[in-house]
């Protein structure tokens, strides 16, 4: 993953897009109280959803709702899912870590991959992450896959501008050797 660094993942786990906006918690909380005021002003389920870009599904949910707990029942009840394992300061925390580098955390190359994140996740918080999860955390954090550039650890530079220089000309059709 790039803020400098390189990281490998397989797989993206990119979700199809979708015809609806994305919106953030209070978005959504805003939108189901605009229907709730819709509805309490006798609006059709149908014009609801036109008016607010949601789907039927959804209005026909919000509606049902509405009629058992009023504009109170559409309100948020806070986020869903479990409770996230690292803080954000931890998750800043494991940023600087990963700016430093794998070689500061005692690697041989300077490649990230999701294993080694993962490992050092474990080291500084005692926090177990799937290698998938880690990837989902680093995209949050920012940062993108970066594919290194590979070469053979034989490779002559110098070999090879001396073969780019005086043989590659002479190989080359249409050149005589005497070319530059």
């Amino acid at each position: 993953m790039a803020k400098s660094q390189q990281v490998s993942a397989q797989g993206s786990g990119m979700r199809a897009p979708s015809r609806y906006p994305r919106r953030s918690q209070a978005q959504w909380e805003a939108v189901r109280l605009q229907a709730a005021a819709m509805f309490h002003q006798g609006k059709r389920q149908c014009e609801v959803m036109r008016a607010l870009g949601v789907s039927r599904s959804a209005v026909s949910a919000w509606h049902q709702q509405w009629q058992e707990g009023g504009a109170g029942a559409l309100r948020s009840k806070g986020p869903r899912g479990p409770r996230p394992k690292l803080s954000p300061q931890q998750l800043s925390q494991l940023e600087a870590e990963l700016l430093k580098g794998p070689q500061a955390h005692g690697y041989a190359t300077q490649l990230w991959t999701l294993e080694r994140i993962a490992r050092l996740i474990r080291k500084l918080f005692g926090v177990n992450y799937h290698i998938s999860h880690v990837f989902r955390l680093l995209r949050r954090l920012g940062w993108s896959c970066q594919k290194p550039v590979s070469r053979a650890k034989e490779r002559d530079q110098a070999a090879i501008e001396r073969w780019v220089k005086q043989d590659w000309p002479r190989i080359k059709r249409g050149h005589s050797e005497r070319a530059p």
